[in-house]
């Protein structure tokens, strides 16, 4: 599971696009051909922006569900969810930029008792019919007081989706447990009784911002 500021997962597209930039550098002929060198190195800077991975202050409070993902709120919904909880849910939808951090955490200390890989569509992960047609990756988070669904889902241009975690596997709340690439869409069901404390339209971070409390019973 990644611990450095950039994933792993990256280092074999920064790492060839820096050696490309390098390579034609080194063998142009002339100054315009040289000109090219600064394409594979530029997408070598952005590559490295892109699977950063920043340190977040984790809020302490077992009651609080945090965001799974970096990115702009799209939709906060109460469903039906059909596919592993069977029953009426509430479901906040959040859409991830090519600038956004990619990496997802857990919104809740618990173990994986649910996971399903779909493969699917790409469509552009801002559409509403996304969590339905496009591949996707869910997993169940379950605390022994709550359960927590989350989805992510490629987006036009992701055309993968990593997980290092595994059915059974421990989460601790804000945890990495995985990552999309290139624009993305990641959508977390809880309970009805979840207070939501985001809005349609707010822009979030994963593993630092709140998204929704749970009543207390004392």
């Amino acid at each position: 599971m990644p611990t450095g500021r950039i994933v792993k997962d990256g280092f074999v597209l920064i790492g060839a696009m820096f050696i490309l930039a390098i390579i034609i550098w080194n063998v142009a002929s002339s100054s315009i051909l040289r000109f090219l060198a600064i394409i594979p190195f530029v997408l070598a800077c952005f590559f490295l922006y892109f699977f950063r991975n920043p340190k977040r202050t984790i809020p302490k409070g077992e009651n609080l569900i945090l965001s799974p993902a970096d990115g702009k709120v799209m939709d906060i919904s109460e469903v039906y969810e059909d596919l592993f909880l069977n029953r009426k849910v509430k479901k906040v939808t959040i859409f991830l930029s090519v600038f956004d951090v990619h990496v997802n955490r857990a919104p809740i200390e618990g173990e994986i008792t649910f996971r399903q890989y779909t493969c699917g569509g790409f469509l552009p992960a801002y559409k509403k019919e996304v969590g339905f047609e496009n591949e996707r990756h869910t997993i169940c988070i379950d605390n022994g007081k709550i359960e927590v669904l989350v989805t992510q889902i490629a987006g036009l241009l992701a055309r993968r989706i990593i997980s290092w975690t595994d059915l059974g596997s421990h989460l601790e709340k804000g945890q990495l447990y995985g990552m999309i690439k290139f624009g993305s869409c990641t959508e977390i069901c809880m309970p009805t009784d979840v207070e939501i404390l985001v809005k349609k339209g707010q822009h979030i971070s994963g593993g630092d911002t709140v998204i929704g409390r749970l009543p207390s019973h004392e």
